[in-house]
């Protein structure tokens, strides 16, 4: 993806495009109010001191370089029929250091900022400092920006996560059950759980939802579905001790309320979700 920012240095426009995290700086507008224009960025492509400089920066930055092609070039270089255009540097060595632009970001040729304070060196070395100086204020205004947009996110992200949780405590926790549940008998074990958990039998939820297909546990959050599977080991145990069904859903109910205010919160659990 390729984005585009603009400076300005001693009353010149320069335009500079981000390509893979990596910012590339006009040379066709660095040269724009300087005498021979278009011309400069030429006779320094053909410079010897140019081409070995862009030969140790791919060679460092770029995996794809082409070292032959490239030691062919630079044994070229100075001599008086010896020409470097910026696609057949792409071209010949795979280079990522130039760029040849056409279309909407601004066309033209554009350096890699390394290559492009060089060339502003040796353009001018005010131009140079006066480019490094509007290069850093341009990114220190990111900077700033994005730390800016971070906090915002972060303060968002906070806001949000609470209004997360408390949906959670007041959807997912369950309520105390009434005397009158207690004192129903349920016909099997499982809706005893269903009960406790849940505050329904898996009659009454399909009757609450009869456009969902499957059952209540289908629907279960994983907070739920774990406390389900402790109050299922809990109620063999109490079946052990010979409590009776309206003993045992107390309890259980009990220990599904406490159990779901310690996992809505518990940041493993989120991970697996």
């Amino acid at each position: 993806m390729t984005s585009k920012k603009l400076i300005e240095i001693q009353g010149t426009e320069i335009n500079i495009i981000t390509k893979d995290e990596n910012d590339y700086i006009s040379l066709t507008d660095m040269v724009k109010n300087f005498e021979d224009g278009l011309s400069l960025i030429e006779r320094w492509l053909r410079n010897k001191n140019t081409i070995e400089y862009l030969g140790v920066w791919e060679k460092i930055n770029n995996p794809d370089f082409n070292s032959l092609e490239f030691d062919v070039i630079k044994n070229e270089a100075g001599s008086n029929r010896f020409t470097l255009s910026v696609k057949k540097w792409i071209s010949k060595t795979n280079g990522i250091s130039l760029i040849a632009k056409t279309g909407r970001y601004g066309s033209g040729t554009y350096a890699h900022k390394d290559m492009a304070f060089e060339f502003g060196a040796w353009l001018s070395p005010e131009f140079k400092f006066y480019l490094i100086k509007e290069f850093q204020r341009l990114k220190e205004e990111e900077n700033s920006k994005h730390k800016l947009e971070w906090d915002l996110q972060r303060t968002l992200t906070k806001i949000n996560y609470k209004i997360h949780t408390d949906a959670i405590k007041e959807n997912l926790i369950p309520t105390q059950i009434s005397k009158s549940q207690i004192n129903f008998i349920y016909a099997g074990e499982a809706d005893v759980l269903n009960v406790a958990l849940f505050g329904k039998t898996a009659k009454e939820w399909r009757d609450e939802n009869q456009e969902l297909s499957g059952n209540i546990r289908d629907y279960a959050s994983i907070e739920q579905l774990i406390v389900l599977s402790n109050l299922e080991s809990v109620n063999s145990m109490l079946i052990s001790q010979k409590l009776d069904q309206k003993q045992r859903l107390q309890k259980l109910n009990e220990l599904a309320i406490n159990q779901m205010k310690s996992l809505v919160n518990n940041k493993h659990i989120k991970k697996l979700q």
